[in-house]
């Protein structure tokens, strides 16, 4: 038998339930959908984001324990031949990729079996991805296509051999009608005859300003294009919501803000106008828009320095270059980047980890070509000056 006091412990949480359900029946609850939720909600994505993207997200974090470790790098570092260097590659995720290569190597070779390797993961998650994450990872391949687009017209420019241009391009950023790129004489045409039936063709539209393509005019074409891709990548990421969102402004406006100070520093003391320096700056990031008045008036490098300054993220990367000093700031910049691109993995449920490993393997492949090139000309005494250590 139960004590009293049971029974009446009992007879009280019935009562309280009787009443509860009483008080929250009066209510009537607004039907949301999910979709609605995931858009508006923060967090809400832990929902769904498994039942369409949890295997790729999966998979690509698995694809980020594969990177190179800074003991990778050091041992990388003592080789003495490409060689040395293969071998030490063999015992990681590129060994397949490279062992059928026959000696002697060259950096080149390297360089593009690890982007092969690249190329590959990428196919795999775009082939297994849905809506909306494979328009996302549609867009990571956009920057590559305008590479490859200002690479063919200024190989183009130069009378260079166009199967040799093709052979340049990024793998990431081929599309199909790439090679017609060779027959455009201006930019109208170039826009008329392929461009239009490309990806990138609302973003090429806003770079018809010139019938005459000279080195000056092809530069403004590649910074308005990336302009106007990173503004549309930006917004997109944006209409996702969520981790997504929050995430991706933070990559998106450190790209755009790093792009803005080496428009600036490679526009000075060339004929580029203040006006015409700030149309190239994106509408979006920490310096818009104050920043980029300051920025679009500055002609050396000590004032770009100043105007960073006062934004307490960037401090931190100009306080490692001395005064007047310009060489290791794409270095600088690397390195922060990659701090973010990380940062990103510590949160789940968002697309951001695709864009952050693609970047970050990206980086892998530099360091790598970095290292080839110094034991292939002997320079190892500068073969840590642009080494950017992922982990």
């Amino acid at each position: 038998s139960l004590p009293p006091t049971h029974y009446t412990h009992k007879i009280q949480f019935t009562i309280f339930s009787l009443r509860l359900e009483k008080k929250f029946s009066k209510f009537r609850f607004r039907s949301v959908s999910v979709e609605d939720s995931i858009s508006t909600m923060y967090g809400f994505e832990a929902l769904t984001f498994n039942i369409h993207s949890g295997y790729l997200e999966a998979i690509v974090r698995g694809h980020r324990s594969g990177l190179l470790t800074a003991a990778d790098y050091n041992n990388l570092c003592q080789c003495e031949t490409l060689d040395d260097i293969k071998m030490h590659l063999s015992a990681t995720e590129y060994g397949p990729y490279l062992q059928n290569e026959p000696s002697p190597l060259h950096t080149t070779t390297i360089v593009e079996k690890c982007t092969v390797k690249l190329v590959d993961e990428f196919n795999h998650m775009l082939c297994q991805a849905t809506e909306p994450l494979s328009t996302f990872l549609e867009y990571i391949r956009y920057g590559h296509m305008i590479d490859n687009v200002v690479l063919i017209v200024t190989g183009t420019l130069h009378e260079r051999d166009v199967q040799e241009l093709l052979e340049k391009c990024h793998p990431l950023g081929m599309f199909d009608s790439i090679a017609s790129l060779a027959v455009a004489q201006n930019m109208r045409e170039l826009y008329r005859l392929v461009l239009v039936d490309t990806p990138l063709a609302p973003y090429f539209s806003e770079c018809i300003t010139s019938e005459d393509l000279d080195d000056m005019n092809i530069e403004i074409m590649r910074n308005t294009l990336y302009k106007a891709y990173l503004e549309d990548f930006y917004r997109f990421c944006q209409k996702l919501g969520g981790a997504t969102a929050e995430i991706m402004s933070d990559l998106l406006s450190f790209e755009a803000d790093r792009r803005a100070v080496n428009i600036t520093i490679n526009s000075i003391g060339t004929e580029l106008t203040r006006d015409d320096r700030r149309k190239l700056y994106s509408n979006f990031g920490l310096l818009y828009p104050y920043g980029h008045e300051e920025l679009a008036i500055c002609e050396d490098i000590d004032q770009v320095r100043g105007v960073m300054e006062k934004y307490p993220p960037y401090q931190s990367i100009f306080s490692k270059l001395s005064y007047g000093e310009s060489q290791m700031l794409d270095k600088a910049f690397y390195e922060e980047e990659v701090k973010r691109l990380c940062l990103s993995f510590e949160q789940q449920f968002h697309y951001g980890v695709f864009f952050s490993y693609i970047r970050l393997r990206e980086q892998e492949i530099r360091n790598l070509m970095w290292i080839s090139e110094c034991v292939s000309q002997n320079q190892k005494t500068r073969v840590h000056d642009s080494v950017v250590f992922i982990f």
